[in-house]
């Protein structure tokens, strides 16, 4: 009785090596299966792309001084009105017309001991002015300047849409990226592999000026027509992107 027990649990545990075997071997394999390729190639693409601007944006203002505060804001606001009604002519819309500053200060007569009173009032009113014609930026300069206006400040240009631009750019950013990691794995004596991982570098500029007028404050003079070059914007992606190596 004893030695037929025997028997049974001798092969039972041969059963069970056999069995933890198997899956062992079946637990490699498919452990083998799901391990992934270690190595690559990571390089940064660069790519850039041209295109006329088709809007412009403006800081248009007036300052006012006079020795009593009610003159001054007084002076002001006719000045202001008149510059945006003709705004208004040049064909701005209400919602492109927004005040962007308005401050009151009182100008100080300075002694040898100090402060010693109030010279008057300064009032300045700024208003932001998004001009959509490109072709009517320097009629729309001309314009407020002889309705008053005797601070412009930052003309600066962009494009309305920049989708096709973004894609142009992004487009070269790969092929740059391709371009640069084929040089690596040549001078590494490497084979090119697929693309494993590609990632857009966010926080670069969009555009940078050409060529143009831009910048600091101006004051033209009244019955002057303005010089104005839009020039041309450059749009900059950069991709990040990982190559697989054979």
């Amino acid at each position: 009785m004893f030695q037929k027990t025997g028997v049974k649990l001798t092969i039972l545990l041969v059963a069970l090596a056999t069995l933890l075997i198997a899956c062992t071997a079946t637990g490699v394999e498919r452990a083998a299966d799901t391990v992934a390729p270690t190595g690559g190639i990571t390089v940064v693409g660069r790519g850039e792309a041209f295109g006329q601007p088709d809007e412009a944006y403006v800081q248009v203002g007036v300052d006012t001084f006079a020795e009593a505060v009610t003159d001054a804001t007084a002076e002001n606001e006719t000045t202001i009105q008149a510059i945006m009604a003709a705004l208004q002519e040049q064909g701005i819309a209400p919602e492109d017309i927004q005040t962007s500053n308005y401050s009151l200060w009182a100008e100080q007569i300075y002694g040898e001991r100090g402060p010693e009173g109030i010279a008057g009032y300064r009032v300045s009113n700024q208003v932001r002015v998004v001009i959509r014609d490109i072709d009517k930026v320097s009629d729309v300069l001309t314009a407020v300047t002889e309705a008053g206006a005797n601070n412009i400040y930052g003309v600066n240009f962009s494009v309305a849409d920049p989708d096709a631009l973004e894609a142009e750019a992004r487009e070269a950013a790969i092929v740059n990226a391709r371009e640069r990691a084929e040089s690596l794995a040549t001078l590494s004596d490497l084979t090119l592999g697929d693309i494993v991982l590609i990632s857009e570098i966010i926080g670069q500029p969009m555009y940078s000026r050409i060529e143009g007028l831009g910048g600091g404050g101006y004051a033209p003079v009244a019955e002057t027509a303005v010089s104005v070059s839009p020039g041309q914007l450059s749009y900059h992606v950069e991709v990040q992107v990982t190559f697989a190596i054979k």
